[in-house]
């Protein structure tokens, strides 16, 4: 079955942590018919440190864009982001038709980003704690490490602070357990433990997998654009 750009809900993409919604822009060229929308989450948004949002925030500004989209919709939630998803779309199982988890935190009710880890030592930040942020470092390795070089530098480059609450609040509400959901596991990916991206991965209906680092819609956004394709076949299976 192929759905019509008129029957297709619309797309969400909504990205992690230290990253803009422009993120997305390699995908969104591999996305022809589709109806896609992005934000910027307050956590990571272009302001001082001290003045970013949580993941409450987060939660909140996913909330109204999907809200204010006429219609369904899919969401695709990388990395941070399936938190904030996970938290600001409970309760919207008539509007939110699927979410795909993407190399992301699929956390369940008390959790928070430090938890749903499972005590793994994981970290690769640095803290400016005084000013509520954290900085990335080794994002090269980290995020982008099937980039050429120069292209991982690139996107190293572009990253903003985040904020720190944001990874420890836990989750009040968890809307994969009213909405149909599918996880992808990148191989290779350095970012997200692999015994924790295996563990929550069990909490969707459906695993992708793919031998990429944690930013594939960037090094294989063919490969993830016909992940969400399948996703929206999924729709009326």
């Amino acid at each position: 079955m192929t759905l019509s750009s008129s029957q297709k809900p619309a797309l969400v993409l909504y990205h992690g942590a230290w990253h803009k919604e422009s993120m997305w822009n390699v995908l969104r060229n591999h996305l022809h018919n589709y109806d896609v929308h992005t934000l910027q989450n307050p956590s990571s948004a272009n302001v001082p440190p001290s003045q970013l949002g949580d993941l409450y925030d987060d939660a909140r500004a996913m909330r109204e864009k999907v809200l204010s989209i006429d219609g369904p919709v899919v969401v695709v939630a990388h990395s941070y982001g399936g938190a904030p998803a996970t938290e600001g779309l409970a309760g919207l199982g008539d509007k939110v038709k699927r979410i795909l988890y993407l190399h992301a935190f699929m956390p369940d009710v008390g959790e928070s980003l430090v938890t749903a880890n499972r005590g793994l030592d994981w970290w690769w930040g640095t803290n400016i704690v005084d000013q509520g942020a954290y900085e990335m470092l080794h994002a090269e390795r980290i995020f982008y490490s099937d980039f050429e070089p120069m292209a991982a530098e690139m996107a190293a480059a572009d990253l903003t602070p985040h904020s720190v609450k944001s990874f420890e609040q836990p989750i009040t509400k968890a809307a994969w357990r009213e909405i149909p959901s599918s996880y992808v596991i990148g191989e290779q990916d350095h970012a997200v433990p692999k015994e924790a991206r295996e563990f929550m991965a069990t909490r969707a209906q459906h695993i992708y997998r793919v031998d990429s680092g944690h930013s594939s819609f960037i090094s294989q956004p063919d490969r993830i654009a016909r992940f969400i394709h399948e996703e929206y076949l999924r729709l009326d299976a």
